[in-house]
């Protein structure tokens, strides 16, 4: 069997999909995928939205300056996310070879559990120095979960996939990826709104990180009872088949061997993957995390105004991301995600600009926020399907991560620490416009450039 990884306009109906038949239990497959994907982005979320708070808790010695702490705060998201690639290598590693089902469900539980622990931690008032090295060791915990987390999901649920609706499929793994950011963009608010902002930075913060154990419990449950995914059961009956006197562990090592220059070819797919997906890492987190504390940081709104007014473009993300992949069945990946990030290069400057208007309404900006949000939405709903296309079962969780971890690492990880350190150094207010406009621009080339094919 042939995959054609490069062109990113499969149907759903190509790359050996079509002769199988649809797989069940699909409903319970993208449940099952995409709820882990949830309680990831929703502490993603939580933490971007909550950046102020835990810079002034963790990140600020008495004396401290507020913008010194919030870099500092940025410096530990952005150390964390480099622990991504690193779980993506292990869990995809482990994943490709006994199986996606028994290693998403210890990445749910390594996942939860830091997440969890986070809300419990002591802050720098009462632990002095070792509070924020504490919040940094469970954000690596997250890195590494969260890095295994995406490719086995997306891999689970496209292989699970009828034919002809990759795009729908692995749209749901982006399609919650909105829902966590929208649940902690509401829990964030709702917890601002209700305390006051003492009580919000004293112990108020802690709540949304607390919530992320019951997600979890129930991600794990949906993880428990799921079957493993078709396309990686026949694999491994093909392999038996062909060579029943080797163990599974074996047949892989010399099948990878087998193959001259397979290391490069994967390595190769990985970096073109990187840079196609690298527009929505940086939009997406521009636009839908950073704000609040951009528009607290620089445009002097309150936390309450700030996290209110980043909920339109997470619900302009959400109502976009489905269509988007399903639109991407019928037309192509690359058409609909190189719409989206040409979009964002052109707009990007003039939403900022809008925003920074004191004659612009609040419905005129959250309108405009709401279709930011939507742009970046054209690139996540074909986003998953694309990369899971792009590389056959046997690499597939590892190609896949290192592709969207890479990506997310650099241009979402760094972001904040990037925005927060230039706009402080320069001054400029549209540091962050000119931040998507660029990445999305190069991801734009990524998208129109084909690559070769890759044996499975």
């Amino acid at each position: 069997m042939k995959l054609i990884f490069g062109n990113g306009s499969d149907r759903g109906s190509r790359g050996g999909t079509a002769a199988r038949a649809p797989a069940p239990p699909t409903v319970r497959a993208v449940a099952a995928g995409s709820v882990g994907n949830l309680v990831e982005w929703y502490e993603f979320g939580v933490y971007g939205y909550l950046a102020t708070v835990l810079a002034e808790r963790f990140f600020t010695p008495v004396g401290g300056g507020a913008a010194e702490g919030l870099v500092r705060t940025y410096a530990s998201f952005a150390l964390a996310f480099f622990f991504r690639p690193v779980g993506a290598a292990l869990f995809g590693r482990l994943g490709d070879r006994i199986g996606r089902r028994p290693v998403l469900i210890g990445v749910i539980v390594l996942m939860t559990a830091a997440t969890t622990l986070i809300g419990t931690l002591p802050t720098y008032a009462t632990a002095g120095a070792l509070a924020p090295w504490l919040l940094t060791f469970l954000r690596a915990l997250q890195g590494l979960s969260a890095g295994g987390e995406f490719g086995g999901a997306v891999a689970l649920m496209t292989e699970f996939a009828p034919p002809g609706r990759r795009g729908l499929y692995g749209a749901w793994q982006s399609f919650t990826v909105a829902l966590g950011l929208l649940g902690g963009a509401g829990v964030a608010a709702a917890t601002a709104t209700v305390l006051t902002e003492a009580q919000l930075a004293h112990w108020g913060w802690r709540l949304p990180f607390v919530l992320a154990l019951p997600l979890g419990l129930v991600a794990l449950w949906l993880r428990v009872g799921l079957e493993e995914s078709p396309e990686f059961r026949e694999r491994e009956e093909s392999s038996r088949s062909r060579e029943p006197g080797q163990s599974s562990g074996s047949r892989v090592r010399d099948k990878a061997a087998a193959r001259p220059g397979g290391a490069g070819v994967v390595a190769s797919a990985v970096l073109l993957a990187a840079g196609r997906v690298m527009g929505w890492s940086a939009a997406g987190y521009t636009f839908l995390v950073v704000l609040p504390s951009y528009l607290q940081a620089s445009l002097h709104a309150d936390v309450r105004q700030a996290l209110i007014a980043t909920v339109p473009a997470n619900v302009g993300f959400a109502a976009a991301i489905l269509p988007a992949g399903l639109l991407s069945d019928r037309v192509g990946r690359r058409p609909v995600m190189l719409a989206g990030a040409v979009l964002v290069a052109a707009l990007a400057v003039p939403l900022f600009h809008l925003l920074q208007d004191a004659g612009a309404s609040a419905v005129v900006k959250g309108v405009a926020t709401c279709a930011a949000g939507a742009v970046v939405g054209l690139m996540a709903g074909p986003g998953p399907a694309l990369l899971a296309e792009m590389f056959p079962a046997r690499v597939r969780w590892t190609g896949l991560g290192l592709a969207y971890s890479l990506s997310n690492a650099v241009f979402s990880g760094c972001a904040g620490l990037i925005i927060t350190e230039a706009v402080r150094r320069t001054g400029n207010v549209d540091v962050p416009a000119y931040y998507a406009a660029a990445v999305c621009a190069v991801s734009a080339l990524a998208l129109l450039k084909r690559s070769s094919r890759m044996v499975s």
